[in-house]
């Protein structure tokens, strides 16, 4: 039988091992392009490790995590194709294969960052229209990160550079819905694993505001 507890524990070292060791690498001048082509390898492992600490899986984890993925190709896909939702923008090498001029690992970190921030909305509120609020609020926040490192690390940038307002309404409005559909199947993801996958994040991205 697996251990449980081994497979917890091994989980949260990986992901503080995946998060120091992205930040040491990318701040080295001759390590730096190596660590940021992996990022697509570290976002499907981030994943890999918020799958393998599910409470109890059914056909409702697929169908639950399949909503924030598509939800966010689509929009995506109307934005850089068309500057829809968030504005005009265009995705770099850095995040990896691109369907649509949309990499496949934004889908998956849509899902990621989804569930993740669920399951702290959680905490504090069982109703679901303000869980909903309350996740879209923190992933929202979260992308405010993102957008100082993103041109820096060829993932994506805007037209001239500047991150307009709707792409931050665009965030919150495709965030609450993809949270309302998210939270409707009710997966039982871990909250210690989500807890520091959402702050290993923060920390990455705010560690680059900085240096």
């Amino acid at each position: 039988m697996v251990d449980r507890k081994f497979i917890k524990y091994f989980s949260v070292f990986l992901i503080w091992l995946f998060s120091i060791s992205g930040i040491t690498g990318i701040l080295s001048p001759e390590y730096s392009d190596w660590f940021l082509s992996m990022t697509p390898v570290n976002l499907l492992l981030t994943f890999v490790i918020l799958l393998a600490n599910i409470h109890e899986y059914s056909w409702k984890v697929a169908a639950a995590m399949a909503i924030p993925f598509f939800l966010g190709f689509i929009t995506e896909a109307l934005g850089v194709n068309f500057g829809l939702i968030f504005g005009n923008y265009a995705y770099g090498k850095n995040l990896g294969y691109k369907i649509a001029g949309v990499p496949v690992m934004i889908c998956l970190n849509w899902a990621l960052l989804t569930a993740v921030t669920a399951d702290v909305a959680k905490l504090i509120s069982k109703n679901s229209i303000i869980t909903a609020l309350i996740g879209a609020a923190m992933m929202t926040a979260l992308d405010v990160l993102l957008e100082i490192s993103a041109p820096r690390f060829d993932f994506w940038e805007f037209e001239n550079g500047d991150v307009p307002l709707e792409n931050y309404i665009g965030w919150f409005a495709t965030a609450f819905v993809a949270h309302l559909g998210y939270q409707y199947f009710k997966v039982k993801t871990d909250l210690a694993i989500s807890w520091h996958i959402l702050i290993s994040i923060t920390v990455f991205f705010a560690v680059f505001t900085i240096f």
